[in-house]
């Protein structure tokens, strides 16, 4: 089984002289949408906060305010 979310980004925090890695903060969608509303009946409050490292191809791929699905698998024994 698995459990599908859906988030937005509402911000990325660039690097700086203290961390190299871009902070990415993504939220629970809310609104918006009609598919958006259903995910939010169900997930109506959440975030995620990911610390990417610049020599991932995770760096450059989140982008502010684009909306993002989220699959949740149980990691096997």
């Amino acid at each position: 089984m698995s459990v599908k979310a859906k988030f937005n980004v509402w911000g990325i925090q660039e690097p700086n002289e203290t961390n190299e890695n871009r902070v990415v903060t993504l939220g629970a969608v809310t609104d918006g949408s009609e598919e958006n509303k259903s995910f939010s009946k169900y997930t109506p409050s959440g975030q995620v906060i990911m610390n990417i490292s610049p020599e991932t191809a995770a760096y450059d791929y989140f982008k502010p305010g684009k909306d993002y699905y989220l699959t949740f698998d149980e990691v096997p024994e």
